[in-house]
């Protein structure tokens, strides 16, 4: 079973490795062509479009990080190729970067890591104070209309090198903007690794998504946006530093009470390093910032393997907003963890209802491009 200390290694080498095979790696025919570090997406000698920008960590590209891609990307429809390489380094995108796409050059999304390593509890280099859960994220984009293919976004901050924080939120990325899509990209973290969030408590943002890994402990997958996960993985991690159950919670919505559509997970699976029923499925995040909120999840078609509590698969997180009283829902999920032995903790959708909890309902007008 891994070891929580071996992750941040496993996670540079793996990289590092994605990285050297990427780059120097002979195909069948390579005597016959160059070698090309951003594959068949150009390069600043060749750019797919006068809006393509190239990164890449050894100075092949227009740029060598991501912050100063992004700073250079004035305007909207940028698009940034990002050769493999472990980018060490907090990335900020504007608001004003709208219709911006992030691409993993090499098609593998284990090749091009965007990580880092602050949390909650951090002490600013000012003095000012620390971090804070958003001011955690590696990465925080803001623009709507985002899109980011084949990456990885990272935090690999851990709780054994900082035994006297308290604050141990450290988010991987900080998503706000609507029509916010992301495809084969993997999410690596603790506690709070994706927040999937919106602007502003009366802003609805539609993110989506595919073929996503995201693994972590504590509320890994949480926040306010509309936000689909369809043929996702989710995967629950070891807690060295506890000896009972739970050890965490996968999903933690924060659905604004006015939204009609917060968390939808469907055709995804679960799975996990933990000892069976280690970890509750979901529990509702009612922030300080809005005491109205009323957390809203349906987990449909998916499959939940032995780590998830099937007894118990929901818990509270504040006493004063009990799970039975926000939206949770399930429908149709299979495997260990979606058995249903206690049925009054289990909602179930009748398929009626399970017609509307569906991709397009959630993105409305939106048909996010795969």
């Amino acid at each position: 079973m891994p070891s929580h200390l071996s992750r941040r290694n496993v996670l540079l080498a793996g990289a590092a490795a994605g990285s050297a095979l990427a780059l120097s790696a002979a195909p069948a025919h390579a005597h016959r062509r160059p070698h090309r570090p951003f594959g068949r997406h150009g390069s600043p000698s060749a750019r797919l479009t006068a809006t393509t920008l190239y990164v890449h960590p050894r100075g092949a590209g227009d740029f060598t990080g991501l912050q100063a891609a992004v700073d250079a990307a004035t305007g909207t429809g940028r698009t940034l190729v990002i050769a493999p390489g472990v980018y060490r380094e907090t990335v900020s995108v504007p608001a004003d970067r709208t219709g911006m796409t992030w691409i993993g050059a090499s098609g593998d999304p284990r090749d091009v890591v965007v990580v880092y390593d602050n949390a909650a509890g951090t002490p600013k280099p000012d003095g000012s104070g620390t971090y804070g859960t958003s001011g955690s994220a590696t990465t925080t984009l803001r623009p709507d209309g985002f899109t980011a293919r084949r990456i990885t976004f990272a935090n690999d901050w851990l709780r054994a090198d900082h035994p006297g924080v308290s604050g141990t939120q450290a988010v991987a990325v900080k998503v706000m903007g609507d029509r916010s899509a992301f495809f084969d990209c993997r999410f690596l973290g603790h506690q709070d690794t994706l927040y999937a969030d919106s602007a502003s408590l009366d802003t609805v943002a539609r993110q989506y998504f595919a073929r996503c890994y995201a693994e972590g402990d504590v509320d890994f997958v949480f926040g306010r946006a509309t936000a689909v996960f369809e043929d996702c993985d989710f995967r629950t991690l070891v807690r060295p530093d506890l000896t009972s159950a739970p050890f965490g919670f996968v999903l933690a919505p924060s659905t604004a009470v006015a939204n009609p559509r917060g968390f939808l997970v469907t055709r995804s699976r679960i799975s996990s390093e933990a000892p069976d029923g280690f970890y509750k499925l979901a529990r509702p995040w009612v922030p300080s910032s809005d005491p109205t909120a009323r957390p809203m999840l349906t987990v449909r078609d998916t499959h939940l393997g032995p780590g998830i509590d099937a007894v118990a698969p929901y818990t509270n997180m504040a006493s004063g907003h009990p799970w039975q009283d926000q939206r949770f829902a399930e429908y149709r999920n299979t495997g260990p963890g979606a058995v249903i032995s206690v049925p009054a903790n289990r909602p179930q959708l009748t398929p009626a209802q399970a017609a509307t909890h569906t991709r397009q309902a959630w993105l409305g007008d939106w048909r996010p491009r795969a």
